[in-house]
């Protein structure tokens, strides 16, 4: 059987690609149509985790020479191939082109996740010259592997139109959720003492972009029609927002609670959830709320949470939202507008059949995406691309 390797950030660290990566390759293992997978595990500056065994190699993301050391060991290995978790972050050097080291040096095939890449529309914020390092290191990275996995077609158009990558490389994997039965939100609040509740959630790394605090400025208005809503904040603030500012984000969060006399309406959950506690807050949720400001996101693990066991779901329409929950399967509002949050919210509950429709729409539409058909995918794939 073959052999991967998955250059990515890894379970413990607290990160979105860490747990996307842990859930991949847990499922792709269960299939048995691999060898276990091998970690190469992405590292802040400074940091150190107790990994498992199945890490096998750590490159320090700021530190040059461990790509090429990297590269180098992975192609005197037995490895047959190797799959990036690209996320711009992740990696050291400008929009992270210290990947690109590793890539060049690899004698074995690869295959990258992208998680991000900028639209053309994005691109305006930036100064030229950052915006021309982005699109060189997007370019390198198609250039350079394999093949490319995106989430969305809409990713696989930006990828295709405005950076020139192969479009044979490119294919469409969508972002993996759990396979768990629909249960309604009434039988899951019973298990957390929330049967008397309207429950709204949020779940996530905290972080500014997240734009919660115009979801809670939406609640006032909720709360004149009912004021038994609760909208629960879920999740530890963003490690590298924590290293920069602290819990600055939260506490503002906090202090606009208090000041819109909301604390008996807003909960703030501030632990890192197991996945099955995860699950247990999802299935209570009656309403599933994402309100990020920036448009350009070409993915979401928390939406894709959200569609996996089945909930109405008001989110800005940035670019992965726009795509998943169209036809039907979730309610958008606009950006930064907590008027436009709390119609949308309002409009499911004051219409259960309509938030029943939309609740079905969504299971019925991620039956696609749950993690062993994803995992399946990938396989076929790293077969097609080793071969």
């Amino acid at each position: 059987m073959s052999r991967v390797a998955y250059v990515s950030s890894y379970t413990p660290r607290v990160c979105g690609i860490a747990t996307f990566t842990e859930d991949l390759t847990r499922n792709i293992n269960t299939l048995n149509a691999l060898e276990p997978a091998a970690i190469v595990a992405m590292n802040e500056p400074g940091s150190s985790y107790c990994y498992g065994k199945e890490v096998v190699l750590q490159i320090d993301k700021e530190d040059k020479e461990t790509y090429q050391q990297v590269a180098h060991q992975i192609n005197s290995s037995g490895f047959d191939l190797i799959n990036v978790q690209h996320e711009f972050g992740l990696f050291g050097g400008e929009w992270g082109n210290y990947l690109l080291t590793l890539l060049k040096k690899l004698s074995k095939p690869s295959v990258t996740t992208m998680h991000t890449t900028l639209s053309p529309n994005s691109k305006g914020t930036q100064s030229l010259g950052q915006a021309n390092i982005h699109d060189k290191v997007v370019q390198g990275i198609g250039q350079h592997s394999s093949g490319i996995v995106v989430m969305t077609k809409m990713a696989a158009d930006i990828l295709r139109e405005w950076h020139d990558v192969d479009a044979e490389k490119i294919k469409v994997i969508p972002h993996g959720c759990p396979d768990i039965p629909f249960v309604p939100s009434d039988q899951g609040k019973k298990d957390l003492g929330l049967d008397d509740r309207s429950v709204l959630s949020t779940f996530g790394l905290l972080s500014r972009d997240k734009g919660i605090q115009n979801a809670i400025r939406a609640l006032p208005e909720i709360v004149k029609e009912t004021p038994e809503i609760l909208y629960l904040v879920i999740g530890v603030t963003h490690p590298q927002v924590r290293l920069r500012e602290g819990e600055k984000y939260r506490k503002r969060l906090m202090r606009l609670v208090k000041k819109l006399g909301l604390e008996k309406n807003v909960e703030f959950h501030n632990r890192f959830l197991s996945k099955q506690e995860l699950i247990q807050y999802l299935q209570a949720t009656d309403i599933y709320v994402c309100s990020h400001v920036k448009k350009d996101q070409l993915s979401s693990g928390t939406v894709t949470y959200a569609l996996g066991t089945g909930k109405a779901i008001v989110c800005t329409p940035f670019y992965y939202a726009m795509e998943v929950l169209d036809e039907g399967r979730g309610l958008l509002s606009r950006f930064r507008s907590p008027r436009s949050i709390a119609e949308c919210i309002t409009r499911l509950l004051e219409d259960p059949e309509l938030k029943a429709r939309t609740e079905k729409l969504a299971y019925e539409y991620s039956r696609a995406m749950t993690w062993p058909r994803v995992a399946s995918r990938y396989v076929s794939l790293f077969r097609e691309v080793i071969q």
